[in-house]
């Protein structure tokens, strides 16, 4: 459906790229990227600001207490983790303190992008109600089967883990009833390059600044 978003004047035409948990985002984005596209991934920021020397390390501290650092002073992820996904109102906290600094810091890097357009990776987009940062919606789609597939490959957790998580996060049916364009990531990666440099072509025609 036409996203209902206009392209604020300060910042470049921009992209939502998200998915549910194995959909394969990082996959589509890193085929963007090779297009020349600025690719900002939410993921990528949040783990910068959790990382040493990180600007989100103190208030984690302060709402979790210093049993989710380490010793050295960097933060235990799987503690916090087991933390935020045992509990929704510690995952709430936890949302509350990072979701404005990684919103913060992806518009500082849109406004600042030259490119024709911009790709922003958020994996939360509904959750987080962020579509406002974008004029589009890329949904990227697998069935939720292979999702749990892929995700036990990659990083050895059970299917009922990955079932919790995607439990947590938008149903695949919610994504794609905001999508205004969908890759189907269902079959190997070979398929999604022609999909992504169709979109990609549309994408700098809709870019082009339209006469007045």
């Amino acid at each position: 459906m036409a996203s209902p978003f206009a392209p604020p004047a300060q910042r470049p035409f921009a992209i939502a790229l998200t998915g549910g948990i194995g959909s394969g985002k990082s996959a589509v984005a890193a085929r963007f990227a090779e297009r020349g596209v600025t690719v900002i991934d939410a993921d990528a920021i949040s783990h910068a600001l959790t990382g040493p020397g990180g600007a989100a390390l103190g208030p984690i501290e302060e709402a979790f207490g210093h049993e989710v650092l380490h010793a050295m002073g960097n933060l235990d992820r799987a503690a916090l983790r087991k933390r935020v996904f045992a509990d929704s109102a510690a995952r709430h906290r936890l949302e509350g303190i990072l979701h404005p600094m990684i919103r913060a810091r992806m518009q500082s890097t849109l406004a600042a992008d030259r490119g024709p357009y911009a790709l922003l990776v958020i994996p939360l987009l509904l959750e987080t109600g962020q579509t406002d940062l974008a004029d589009r919606v890329l949904v990227v789609d697998a069935p939720e089967a292979l999702c749990v597939e892929r995700v036990g490959r990659r990083s050895g957790l059970e299917p009922d883990e990955v079932r919790r998580i995607m439990a947590s996060q938008a149903s695949r049916a919610e994504r794609l009833a905001v999508a205004d364009d969908i890759i189907d990531n269902g079959g190997d990666l070979a398929a999604l390059r022609p999909q992504v440099q169709a979109l990609h072509a549309r994408y700098l025609d809709l870019a082009e600044p339209q006469p007045m």
